[in-house]
């Protein structure tokens, strides 16, 4: 048994790693210093976003599925579920208890329930796999990276139906972005927290996209009052079917085919089918030329997406119109309370039998869940949108900061919960 100060170390020297890479960023990228433009930090995060992580998913899940492991592993996308429920809550009860401006009551919800499901938790799992004395065993980054990528393509199809149509600004504020000028609607998500979930090219054509549906949104409103009077005098079973046409038609449905997605997809495909396994992964497969190019490539994305960290504490926070107290109020149900209930939530559903037995990174992925700060793909759905843009990357900074401290007690209680299984 190891003793309380061990297992202190054993948690937190992973996460003071990570800590010494988002320093280095935040020194190269800090406007004292000056040495590494931003321009290069968004390229990497682009790089991280369109390659390392997808390389990563890619060999790893790839190696790890199987079509039992399927069976197995469903347990992870119902958590991912739970956890944004649960996320929801609280973010309506910090609605209730802080008050914010009234455009942004379905951002600070939205803020509170989504968590990041796919660099961070990667970022941390490879660290605490990198020493071989790690309480997962030798398969430890291979499993973890597995299983945070089954939830990450679950969070990513969320975000992109559920969240994209909450993240609709309201009446009020499409007034406010119409009286603005396009160059500070460009000033404002030339952020760098938000680019850092996006794939080139996609930023600026949604800029773009937002400027021309804020010139269209007259004859739209002609239209809708249209259609709306139309469908009073019709059965509420076609204005069901009609509302879900229209929601339908405005999802961004390609848009949930990013990278790691597509990653993710591939590795679920080609894994499930022996004989392609056989012939993309191990060591006398005659395509693992080309997998071991992807593990190479794959390796740089803890450090990458950690320097991108740092240079985004760098830039600051921007200016926000949330208020400090539901600023305050969406870090603390979020980095404070949540992972609260993800320890409940994981303790009833082992006793329920539905976790698989000895397991340790599987519950430890689940837990992990509940403990990070809001994806940051929020800042480039806000982007998207043309909605609280700046809000976002000020609370994601905040988030960020504050996360550093949480993650630190709670990976020490997590690593202290799955000791005992």
């Amino acid at each position: 048994m190891n003793t309380i100060k061990e297992d202190l170390l054993s948690a937190v020297v992973p996460l003071l790693k990570l800590l010494s890479l988002t320093v280095i960023g935040l020194i190269l990228a800090h406007h004292k210093t000056q040495i590494i433009p931003k321009s290069t930090f968004n390229l990497l995060s682009k790089l991280v976003f369109a390659l390392f992580l997808p390389c990563l998913i890619f060999i790893d899940l790839g190696k790890s599925i199987t079509v039992h492991n399927i069976a197995l592993w469903w347990f992870i996308p119902v958590n991912v579920i739970i956890s944004m429920s649960l996320g929801f809550m609280l973010g309506v009860i910090v609605v209730h208890l802080c008050r914010p401006p009234k455009q942004f009551v379905r951002f600070t919800i939205v803020m509170t329930a989504c968590g990041n499901t796919g660099n961070l938790p990667i970022a941390i799992l490879g660290s605490l796999c990198h020493s071989e004395d790690n309480p997962f065993g030798p398969s430890c980054h291979q499993r973890g990276v597995a299983y945070v990528s089954i939830a990450q393509w679950v969070s990513v199809v969320l975000v992109y139906t559920l969240v994209y149509h909450m993240m609709e600004p309201p009446v009020e504020y499409y007034e406010i972005i119409e009286e603005e000028s396009v160059e500070s609607c460009r000033i404002d998500s030339g952020s760098l927290v938000v680019e850092a979930e996006w794939p080139p090219g996609f930023a600026e054509i949604n800029v773009s996209r937002n400027v021309s549906h804020n010139r269209q949104d007259n004859s739209q409103d002609d239209d809708v009052e249209i259609q709306v009077n139309e469908t009073r005098t019709k059965p509420i079973g076609s204005k069901m079917v009609q509302k879900v046409r229209v929601v339908a038609e405005k999802t961004p449905i390609k848009n949930i085919f990013q990278p790691p997605t597509i990653a993710s997809l591939l590795a679920i495909i080609i894994g499930s089918i022996p004989h392609a396994k056989s012939f993309v992964f191990g060591y006398d497969a005659p395509l693992g030329f080309i997998t071991d190019s992807l593990e190479i490539l794959g390796g740089a994305m803890v450090p990458s997406v950690m320097l991108v960290l740092g240079g985004m504490l760098a830039e600051g926070p921007n200016d926000s119109k949330l208020g400090l107290k539901t600023t305050v109020g969406v870090i603390v149900a979020r980095l404070l309370v949540l992972p609260v209930l993800g320890i409940g939530v994981v303790g009833l559903a082992d006793k329920m039998h539905l976790l698989l037995a000895d397991d340790a990174m599987y519950r430890y992925v689940l837990m992990l869940q509940y403990a990070t700060p809001s994806a940051i793909l929020l800042g480039a759905v806000a982007r998207m949108r043309g909605y609280a843009v700046s809000e976002a990357s000020a609370l994601l900074f905040w988030q960020h900061v504050f996360a550093l401290f949480s993650l630190s007690f709670y990976i020490f209680v997590y690593s202290k919960l799955v000791s005992l299984v």
